[in-house]
């Protein structure tokens, strides 16, 4: 099976741990017997002219790589932050038109795969139905859990979940919106995320923290993610403050950069937690099974999530999970044997928090369970579902064969 995977959200040598669940499935697909993929990862198109971290990064995208085992073509496309948004979708496809029709002759794709519904869906829709090939498009988060409250953008959105020929879900939340919101229900699976179980293994506690320089005893909170509104980490400052006043000396590491550094900078200094609280900027994907097995729990405290990896990828490491009940959460952190469930409020994160850390805990048993869920096992579904809606699409209308 030959796929062609079109994705804005995927890693390059400049951002190597942007969307890394993205290639971590689909690398995984491409080692299965007679599959291969191929990349399109449009980029935006930025002046020299313009300053930021950002646009360099942008700039600094090669028009072809190798990422780890697969090719990528990252074409440019215009693109005016927010102003531009309803015609995202369109300028996406405008811009990698030219490539995407020359590997399309090039080879002959049984499938587009796409990630994100919009803008990345829609493109690759318009994609299908210009180059008649089947179109299957993941939701995976804010696409389908913000974008329809979004006026401007819900229509797109329903278009392209009506001329997509398959949808994929990362959570069941997810695909029962989309079916909601008029995708039909036979056409929708949900497939959830998986771990990388040779990178996210457990470490001895003492050894992950002798090797990353930190203090051998005291409870130890981790919580990984872009620093970001919808990560709710003022919820978990100040739940580190609470539990400070019951006495309770916790150390949280924050694991991740983003745009609300200096705001929680500023709420850290207000509370006096300078000493409690460290703000790691990014870390290294590969290095973060050190910090998860050093961690007595991880919190998330997100207000949105499709399926979050990074309770996954605690799980591997034999570490507890403290997570809010939203979204695909419940479906990940499936029981308290594995962590706790709790409401999106400064009060029941730290009760939870303070739950999770007098309790002991099976590791052996955390890790087990999660180190279930490989990324080998979701290939297996994902090129399953790819070939099952590629045979019955108007446009394929004989079986697959394997090609050698």
């Amino acid at each position: 099976m030959r796929i062609l995977t079109f994705t804005s959200l995927f890693p390059d040598r400049s951002r190597p741990n942007f969307g890394i669940f993205v290639y971590q499935r689909m690398a995984h697909v491409a080692r299965r017997p007679n599959t291969s993929v191929t990349v399109v990862a449009p980029v935006p198109y930025v002046p020299s002219w313009v300053p930021g971290n950002k646009a360099r990064q942008y700039r600094a995208v090669a028009s072809k790589e190798m990422f780890g085992d697969l090719v990528i073509y990252h074409p440019r496309y215009p693109l005016l932050p927010k102003a531009s948004m309803p015609l995202h979708g369109l300028l996406m496809f405008l811009g990698a038109f030219s490539i995407v029709r020359k590997l399309t002759s090039e080879q002959d794709f049984d499938c587009i795969d796409s990630h994100f519904i919009y803008p990345d869906g829609f493109a690759a829709a318009l994609f299908g139905k210009t180059l008649r090939i089947p179109t299957v498009a993941s939701a995976r988060g804010t696409d389908i859990n913000l974008y329809p409250s979004i006026k401007l953008i819900r229509p797109l959105l329903k278009w392209t979940l009506k001329n997509t020929d398959g949808l994929i879900g990362v959570c069941k939340a997810l695909s029962q919106e989309m079916v909601a919101c008029g995708a039909k229900a036979d056409r929708v699976k949900t497939i959830g995320n998986g771990v990388d179980i040779n990178r996210f293994r457990p470490v001895e506690q003492r050894a992950a923290r002798k090797a990353l320089d930190i203090p051998q005893t005291g409870p130890v909170v981790l919580a990984v993610g872009s620093l970001v509104p919808v990560k709710g980490y003022p919820l978990l400052i100040a739940a580190i403050a609470d539990l400070k006043k019951r006495g309770l000396a916790v150390h949280l590491y924050v694991a991740g950069d983003g745009p609300c550094r200096s705001k929680l900078e500023n709420i850290i200094g207000s509370l006096g937690l300078q000493h409690d609280i460290t703000l790691l900027g990014n870390v290294p994907n590969d290095q973060l099974n050190i910090w998860y097995s050093a961690a007595d729990v991880s919190c998330l405290c997100s207000s949105r999530e499709g399926w979050a990896n990074v309770l996954l990828e605690s799980m591997a490491c034999g570490t507890p999970v403290v997570a809010t009940r939203i979204w695909g959460t419940p479906e990940v952190v499936v029981s308290d044997e594995l962590g706790l469930l709790v409401d999106l409020n400064t009060h029941a994160i730290a009760d939870g928090l303070q739950a999770a850390l007098n309790r002991s805990w099976n590791r052996d048993r955390i890790s087990g369970f999660a180190r279930q869920k490989s990324w080998d096992t979701v290939a297996e579904e994902v090129e399953q579902w790819l070939r099952d809606i590629s045979s019955r699409s108007e446009y394929k209308r004989t079986t697959i064969t394997p090609r050698k």
